[in-house]
């Protein structure tokens, strides 16, 4: 298997063969979100390397969180929860996809929660919701590096993907946050190429 992040396979049903690349079904769902899903289609058809900004708290809302928190988000996340929604990377952060009225909700769970010790709470989290917007990247890669990192991780793949809640997110949240003092046996270099088994999703 390729060291290149942008050439991992995704593995599940429909999925595309790189890491970057958006199946036409996640194209009409995450298009879906804005006011005018055709233009948006017709956008991406003419420029699949386009990215386009996208409304937040109908279709989805989305968690954005630190590039390394975020990932050890998405790792428990995989490794012993549910799997997650689609997940971008953008300048340094993390974009979770959740369903809609988490971003509302999460950051008073996360009040909520008692964290014991130093150095074992959750960074700040942005949360996007209703009346936000965030940078979606390309629907597929060009097998270069994308501009400002952008990039998804576990790409949309179906109309109607799973998205987790807050709930679930407060899990991963936590976990994460309680695993931060583990010394990761994987180099720094390869964290982007993990592949998440998407046909493992609720």
């Amino acid at each position: 298997m390729s060291s290149n992040p942008y050439e991992t396979p995704l593995h599940g049903p429909g999925d595309r063969s790189d890491a970057a690349g958006v199946t036409s079904d996640g194209a009409a769902w995450l298009a879906s979100a804005g006011t005018y899903p055709r233009s948006t289609l017709a956008l991406w058809e003419e420029r699949p390397d386009a990215p386009v900004v996208l409304p937040c708290g109908s279709v989805f809302d989305v968690v954005n969180a630190p590039a390394v928190f975020g990932r050890r988000m998405l790792d428990r996340l995989w490794d012993e929860g549910p799997g997650s929604g689609p997940v971008a990377a953008f300048r340094g952060r993390m974009l979770l996809f959740a369903a809609p009225g988490t971003a509302a909700r999460l950051p008073s769970r996360l009040g909520w929660e008692e964290w014991g010790g130093r150095g074992q709470a959750v960074p700040p989290l942005l949360c996007h919701g209703t009346g936000d917007a965030v940078t979606v990247p390309a629907l597929n890669g060009d097998r270069s590096p994308a501009p400002a990192g952008a990039r998804w991780l576990v790409g949309p793949d179906t109309r109607h993907p799973w998205l987790p809640g807050p709930e679930i997110l407060l899990w991963a949240a936590v976990r994460a946050a309680r695993s931060a003092v583990r010394i990761s046996i994987f180099p720094p270099a390869d964290q982007d190429a993990k592949v998440y088994d998407v046909s493992r999703r609720r």
